[in-house]
């Protein structure tokens, strides 16, 4: 078709109106990721047959007088979250080939209003990067400038969702990875409040921390997301009991009245000075929206980075030690069993894993429990009180994502500090437990390159609805500042998803 719905709820507007069906809906996509993949590979797989079956049963569904939000809608998946009848690898050669027996709790939601599902997308091993360049299966590239990442670990996701490749997706979110991609390829991300949404069937990484988020084209289309995976699961049992509130209609209002804090610690001088521009300008467009932003201190910041690699890496130790070889997935050949594991995991698993399995196990070690892992979870406490302290003067915080926007592939630092520190604005955040919405916000000059950079919008536990409302002001006023540039400069006129990716 050479018109296709931009949004979800575009594509909702016209599937209920007869206007596209299903399956030419979900057509479309195929096509379109085929044009695409050899560029980008956003996905690991393509599940051609069974999106087109789920296609032709929405169209039945509906024909039968059914009509729920997500009906017919194609979505991506990011391969850590379960779905039956595809394969689910979380990146790593360790899970080549496991087809998993059950299905994730958010997939069973998605199923049952009638979603879509067009494949699995890209992600680094286990969740464990920042540009999706760990995966075992080869990289994904950013549409925005395929010379770049798109940022992970769902960097598939989000570059499926920038690349026209699907109208949604889900990725995870455990110390910035659905924000930071976000940010990077102009699209919307949402880490939601812990436990807002069931972690059942996706692949642990570190369990205090993992939250699966949607990704879209647009504030609204999250929120309408959201609604469809939130929610108690007897299945995990942190899951809250609160009653889903319909975020898709609590957008409107404005933000005039709102208060909203900048912590100092988290717009520093030695951040890229186009991300550092990018969010005093946005601050200055939510004043003209009417909203107070006043600078704050949250000053256990600076802790964020080890503390979330102490217990992050402590748990995905854990986690990760159920994978042997014996029972599914990769299996080194071997004459014992001692040679059997060690050989299993040491070919199965990739460096940046490995590292990581290697510095939780350090930190759980015996003489150095009490010394690290303990006092990282008091830290913690520490930072979570920071946040309870601004919330108690401010509606919500706005801070940029990351400190630099998206680098070349084969360009990280080699520093493992320095690469650590991509994530230093989003952990303490995930740390809290807090929800946390990135949105697009312009774009910086790099080496002559013009690349999306996003803000993120922090607030109380449980209270998406604010996020969204700020996200959906703050949407609207960046849309009529990108039109001033139309005439001058397509980047910023045009998202890549309605055109195609750089070439």
């Amino acid at each position: 078709m050479s018109e296709l719905p931009q949004t979800l709820y575009e594509s909702r507007v016209w599937l209920r109106s007869g206007r596209i069906t299903a399956v030419e809906l979900t057509e479309a996509y195929l096509e379109r990721i085929h044009e695409q993949e050899p560029q980008i590979h956003a996905y690991l797989h393509v599940a051609e047959e069974q999106a087109l079956a789920q296609a032709r049963l929405a169209d039945e569904r509906r024909a039968a007088g059914e009509d729920t939000p997500l009906l017919g809608v194609p979505l991506a998946i990011k391969d850590i979250i379960t779905v039956q009848g595809m394969p689910a690898t979380a990146g790593s050669r360790i899970l080549e080939g496991f087809m998993p027996p059950y299905e994730a709790t958010v997939i069973r939601k998605l199923r049952e209003q009638g979603a879509v599902f067009l494949g699995k997308t890209n992600t680094d091993e286990f969740a464990m990067g920042w540009s999706t360049e760990n995966s075992a299966y080869g990289i994904t590239r950013n549409p925005w400038a395929l010379d770049r990442v798109p940022g992970g670990s769902s960097g598939g996701s989000a570059a499926a969702v920038a690349a026209g490749e699907a109208v949604a997706a889900l990725g995870t979110d455990t110390g910035g990875s659905v924000r930071q991609p976000a940010s990077w390829t102009h699209t919307v991300g949402l880490r939601p409040t812990y436990g807002r949404v069931s972690r059942f069937g996706v692949i642990a990484f570190a369990s205090s921390l993992d939250q699966v988020g949607p990704m879209t084209r647009d504030v609204r289309d999250n929120a309408i997301l959201l609604e469809a995976i939130a929610g108690h699961d007897p299945k995990d049992s942190t899951t809250f009991p609160d009653p889903v509130p319909p975020y898709s209609r609590m957008l409107e209002g404005g933000i005039r009245g709102l208060r909203l804090g900048l912590p100092r610690e988290y717009l520093t001088e030695d951040m890229h000075p186009g991300v550092r521009q990018a969010t005093l300008d946005a601050v200055a467009r939510l004043r003209d929206l009417g909203a107070t932003v006043e600078e704050t201190s949250l000053p256990h910041t600076r802790y964020g980075m080890p503390v979330y690699y102490l217990i992050a890496t402590a748990e995905a130790s854990a986690n990760l030690a159920r994978y042997d070889g014996i029972r599914y997935g990769y299996r080194a050949e071997a004459q014992d069993l001692m040679t059997h594991y060690v050989l299993t995991r040491g070919q199965g698993f990739g460096p940046e894993v490995k590292q990581r399995i290697l510095l939780g196990a350090y930190a759980l070690s015996a003489g150095y429990y009490d010394a690290y892992y303990l006092k990282a979870q008091k830290v913690r406490t520490l930072i979570r009180s920071d946040f309870d302290t601004a919330f108690a003067t401010f509606d919500a915080l706005v801070a940029p994502v990351a400190p630099i926007p998206a680098f070349r592939i084969g360009q990280a630092p080699t520093d493992p500090v320095a690469l650590y520190l991509l994530d230093v604005l989003t952990l303490p955040s995930s740390l809290a437990g807090t929800p946390a919405l990135a949105v697009p916000a312009g774009f910086v000059e790099e080496d002559g390159e013009r690349l999306p950079v996003g803000i993120q919008f922090i607030g109380r536990p449980l209270d998406e609805a604010t996020l969204f409302r700020i996200g959906y002001a703050f949407e609207s006023q960046m849309s009529r500042y990108e039109r001033q540039f139309a005439d001058t400069d397509e980047n910023i006129s045009r998202p890549r998803w309605r055109g195609k990716p750089v070439t």
